[in-house]
């Protein structure tokens, strides 16, 4: 298995219907891209502000292998949501990682 995670910081005056547009987005790919086995995403709730760096959305998907991943990185859908609110983007953190 393999997971994948990205943090996305949205620029401060980005609405909240862009953000939940992403997370909606985000979660069509468990049923359109291949190789996907769990896919969860939102908007960040939690209380250690202090901790947050202003990042406010989460992404997180497990993949069957590496290679799902790398085959969802060029995934037109994927490619897609990262167009569409790439204008909104100030910061992102991706980190992937194999677990068994």
């Amino acid at each position: 298995m393999f997971e994948h995670i990205v943090l996305l910081k949205f620029k401060p005056d980005v609405s909240i219907k862009v953000k939940e547009s992403a997370i909606k987005r985000a979660h069509d790919f468990k049923r359109n891209i291949p190789g996907i086995v769990e896919l969860s995403a939102g908007i960040n709730v939690t209380e250690e502000i202090e901790h947050t760096q202003e990042f406010t959305l989460g992404i997180r998907v497990t993949f069957e292998n590496q290679q799902a991943c790398r085959e969802y990185i060029q995934h037109p859908l994927h490619q897609g949501l990262l167009q569409s609110i790439g204008p909104f983007v100030e910061g992102i953190v991706v980190m992937d990682y194999p677990f068994a």
